[in-house]
């Protein structure tokens, strides 16, 4: 009888031990009937405390299963003077709660009499998990300021066939956010042609649909600043787990890493765990992956997973959208033939379009000036970085003056001789042709009608058909054309 007393002992353990599994198992579903009777909305108890499980209650400890230590920073910043009066009517007064979860241990959490504050102490035998550390903390109360442009939005970023596919990617990671097919994203491209824009519109629609996401945006240099000051102050877990916890991450010019292989490093740790974590990533640079520099391989190889996509520069209707839509959200009314120059001369950069508008805008309102194309022209030449332009219309007219031997005055007189009128018919086409300017901006320049200038087009392409001396010699001053705009482009360098 003695000999058989442990076995009895053991078995009576288990019994109590599933027992009181059970027990807590029930009280922790009456703490969420509790719970869920005072949240305001549905869908908050779904998100935050349907996942959670009672694992134990064991001397006044009730140690709670989260999916993450995300989760334990939004229930205690959050969601704590309703989670801790329910566990304190069901457990008792004394009742204490242990979090555990994979990623990041367990913290002990002794409720202070009131069921509202806290103080936290390392559960035995866990990894500590201390309060994240935000890098915004001096910005923030209880959630993480996203660092978004409420102007970036999707309605307000003009499409285009230069950045069609980019703006599909980031519509479908937007949309369907639980949907990592496009994880990384990482879009490239010249400076001002919107990559800072479309990877905040991201973040700005996924906080639309869930204002509970921790989305958060930055530039690659703060990024680095913010590890360098860690690293000083011996803050650096603290810095990693903060990042860890982010949902979204929009980092911007990443080509900033080059060279300093610590915070590629860092970033190589944070990137793993986002994106195994099923977070995610989209980044911005100034070149492909391919052709980055002075970068660690394995991170290098990490950008190459997902979608790379290109920002191209604009073309000419983009650049005259993205034109119309600016100066309609500052109120500016642009005529055809400025909205036309503009387009047509200001080529590399969305951003420098919206520089011309805010000038246009200043010299309208406050020294009550008339926009004209001579004001975009001045407005251009000042504030526009000169790069690769075409051929400009004194140059065309100049041109065809001297290689026809005809008066420049009169190519912009109303002369009807046939070799005026066919040199002025010359003009308007090298005009569209080479110089690609606009039909009416074309117009505006020789006094004419957008009518007039399409029939003149038509006439020299109907002589170029059927004429071969005439169009060799077309050809030839198209060539004079181009080579003369190299020279003036060179001498620009």
């Amino acid at each position: 009888m003695l000999g058989n007393a442990p076995a009895s002992i053991s078995l009576l353990s288990k019994q109590h031990t599933k027992s009181s599994m059970t027990d807590t198992r029930q009280n922790w579903i009456r703490c969420l009937d509790i719970i869920k009777a005072r949240l305001p909305q549905p869908d908050q108890f779904e998100a935050w405390f349907a996942p959670i499980e009672a694992v134990s209650f064991v001397d006044n400890k009730l140690t709670l299963r989260v999916p993450s230590q995300f989760y334990v920073e939004i229930l205690e910043g959050q969601y704590l003077g309703v989670l801790a009066p329910a566990i304190k009517s069901v457990f008792g007064e004394q009742a204490k709660m242990c979090y555990s979860c994979n990623v990041a241990g367990g913290t002990e959490v002794t409720m202070a009499d009131n069921g509202e504050s806290v103080t936290l102490k390392t559960a035995a035998n866990t990894t500590p998990a201390t309060t994240i550390q935000n890098p915004f903390r001096q910005q923030l109360d209880d959630e993480i300021d996203p660092q978004l442009n409420p102007r970036y939005t999707f309605d307000n970023y003009c499409a285009g066939e230069a950045n069609k596919l980019a703006l599909t990617v980031a519509r479908a990671i937007a949309d369907h956010p639980e949907v990592k097919t496009y994880n990384p994203m990482f879009v490239y491209g010249t400076t001002g042609v919107g990559k800072t824009h479309l990877i905040q519109a991201i973040g700005i629609r996924i906080k639309e649909q869930n204002p509970h996401a921790r989305v958060l945006y930055l530039s690659a240099r703060l990024f680095e600043n913010q590890y360098l000051t860690a690293v000083q102050r011996n803050k650096v877990p603290d810095f990693i787990a903060f990042y860890m916890s982010i949902d979204v991450l929009l980092l911007d010019d990443i080509q900033e890493f080059a060279g300093k292989t610590a915070t590629q490093n860092t970033f190589f740790h944070i990137f793993n765990h986002l994106h195994q974590h099923q977070k995610q990533l989209v980044m911005t640079s100034d070149c492909p992956p391919a052709q980055m520099k002075d970068m660690v391989p394995r991170l290098l190889s990490r950008f190459k997973w997902g979608m790379t996509v290109e920002l191209s520069k604009p073309d000419y209707q983009l650049r005259r959208d993205v034109l119309v839509h600016r100066a309609a959200q500052d109120g500016l009314s642009l005529p055809e033939d400025v909205i036309d120059y503009i387009a047509e001369h200001v080529t590399d950069s969305v951003r420098d379009i919206e520089g011309v508008v805010v000038s246009l805008l200043a010299h309208a309102t406050m020294l009550n000036r008339e926009i004209t194309i001579d004001l975009a022209a001045s407005i251009i030449g000042k504030a526009v970085k000169p790069g690769r332009s075409l051929p400009d219309f004194d140059d065309i007219v100049s041109l065809i003056s001297d290689r026809l031997e005809i008066d420049v005055d009169d190519i912009y007189g109303n002369s009807r001789k046939r070799e005026i009128s066919d040199a002025r018919q010359l003009v308007m086409f090298l005009a569209k042709r080479v110089a690609r300017m606009p039909s009416t901006t074309i117009g505006l320049r020789l006094n004419r009608s957008h009518a007039t200038v399409l029939h003149a087009i038509s006439q020299i392409e109907r002589r170029l058909s059927v004429d071969k001396r005439f169009a060799i010699e077309v050809e030839a001053i198209e060539s004079d054309l181009k080579s003369a705009n190299n020279t003036k482009n060179k001498a620009r360098k």
